[in-house]
């Protein structure tokens, strides 16, 4: 098994818990973790490969991928009510989720040889989207949008961590764990010391 389907199984599991976690929220019945569950999973690779044009979509050519979403989905179902706070499990495993889905993001590009903007731009696509469409369909906040948290600005900061670390002769590996790692530390600290962006604030009209 290669290093970047290894990447996207690990991404599809962890997201396929943060959508079944939403799904629990919602109190959605089996089926509707299942589908929670594999739109957030996959979400973000379907899009990615076919803005890659990569034949077929890697959950089409191993429908494995959806059956371990489907399971993690079961898995929720049947646990989520032992979970003292589900929101916070929530942002906890979509942070590793995030970090996961970016390195994958980014390797697929690295394997085609596109530019740096592009392999950026992959990144921030496979490790965004799934959770932004989970958010959207179960009619929550999407964690993308919070205001002022860290979030895409952490998987932009990893997709081109790896993109500067190839560009310095690290292989393959390394620059891929550089890159999840600079996600992840960067969604931590948001989480628990309160990083933030600067936001927009409106002010009165002139007159």
């Amino acid at each position: 098994m290669s290093g970047l389907a290894l990447l996207d199984y690990a991404s599809v599991f962890v997201f396929a818990l943060t959508g079944a976690l939403v799904a629990s929220r919602a109190q959605l019945d089996l089926v509707g973790f299942a589908f929670i569950a594999c739109l957030t999973a996959v979400g973000g690779g379907t899009v990615r490969d076919l803005l890659l044009d990569r034949h077929p979509v890697f959950w089409v050519g191993q429908p494995n991928y959806i059956l371990i979403a489907t399971g993690a989905a079961a898995l929720v179902f049947f646990t989520a009510h032992l979970m003292e706070s589900r929101y916070n499990w929530l942002v906890w495993l979509d942070s590793f989720a995030l970090s996961i889905a970016v390195a994958a993001g980014t390797a697929a590009a690295l394997s085609l040889g596109h530019s740096g903007v592009i392999v950026v731009l992959m990144g921030i696509i496979t490790g965004c989207l799934g959770g932004l469409m989970r958010d959207v369909v179960c009619n929550e906040v999407p964690l993308v949008l919070k205001q002022g948290e860290l979030y895409v600005s952490c998987a932009f900061a990893g997709a081109l961590t790896a993109v500067f670390a190839t560009r310095l002769g690290l292989d393959t590996f390394a620059a891929l764990s550089a890159c999840a790692l600079v996600c992840w530390a960067l969604r931590a600290g948001s989480l628990l010391f309160g990083w933030r962006l600067p936001v927009y604030k409106s002010r009165p009209p002139r007159r």
